[in-house]
């Protein structure tokens, strides 16, 4: 069990067979990895705290490296998807049609605090957020009718005080049809409740979260 366990962890962190990729539209906005083949659609992903990467000119991201989105980032390529980390000053609609020439459909997740930001997002295909402050996205957008769809991913015992699981079913009421929910369960739980070294973080159980959000994103469609 002890060898499965390294075996499937191995594969989830892997980062030997990917290259940091600049855009040209963004600079160093951004950071892309590019799956094997053909992707099968775009992944932005937008990661919590103050959402600043630090990204050189040579492509490395110096910041925000346990945040639970960066830390699995190439989990995603490996799933097939063109991936991109997206620093928080850049637009993320810049980023949306930047990936668009790339591969569609579009999705863009955010955790925790990116969900303040991600009312910016909404010409993408499809929106997930994990850990999220659902009620700062809720009032920034207003009607449910201006998103996409939209996945919520929520630990059922996250501790942190800005994303408490009861956060999420109000949230599911405002959005209706246009949101589903993904509840999961277990992992670690170590340091500040609303850090990515516990439930707040999916810590134990990445590729849990990574399998919801893959999910839900090979059954967007494209908008344009």
């Amino acid at each position: 069990m002890k060898r499965f366990l390294a075996t499937a962890l191995g594969i989830l962190f892997a980062s030997s067979a990917f290259a940091a990729e600049l855009l040209p539209d963004l600079g160093t906005g951004g950071v892309l990895e590019r799956p094997k083949g053909k992707p099968r659609g775009s992944i932005i992903l937008m990661a919590g705290g103050d959402g600043y990467l630090g990204i050189t000119g040579d492509g490395e991201i110096t910041s925000l490296h346990g945040n639970s989105l960066i830390r699995t980032r190439r989990s995603y390529a490996n799933a097939g998807f063109a991936t991109l980390a997206l620093d928080a000053g850049t637009s993320p609609s810049a980023a949306i049609a930047a990936m668009r020439k790339i591969a569609k459909p579009v999705i863009v997740v955010g955790t925790s605090r990116a969900a303040t930001r991600m009312h910016r997002a909404l010409d993408a295909d499809g929106l997930v957020i994990t850990s999220g402050m659902l009620d700062h996205f809720q009032s920034n957008v207003g009607s449910p009718d201006a998103m996409p769809p939209l996945l919520v991913v929520h630990h059922r015992n996250d501790g942190c005080r800005v994303t408490l699981p009861g956060l999420v079913e109000p949230f599911k009421a405002w959005g209706g049809a246009k949101v589903r929910v993904s509840w999961l369960s277990g992992g670690r739980d170590d340091g500040d409740a609303c850090q990515g070294r516990g439930h707040h973080g999916f810590a134990g159980i990445e590729g849990q979260m990574v399998g919801a959000i893959t999910g839900f994103a090979r059954g967007v469609r494209s908008r344009q």
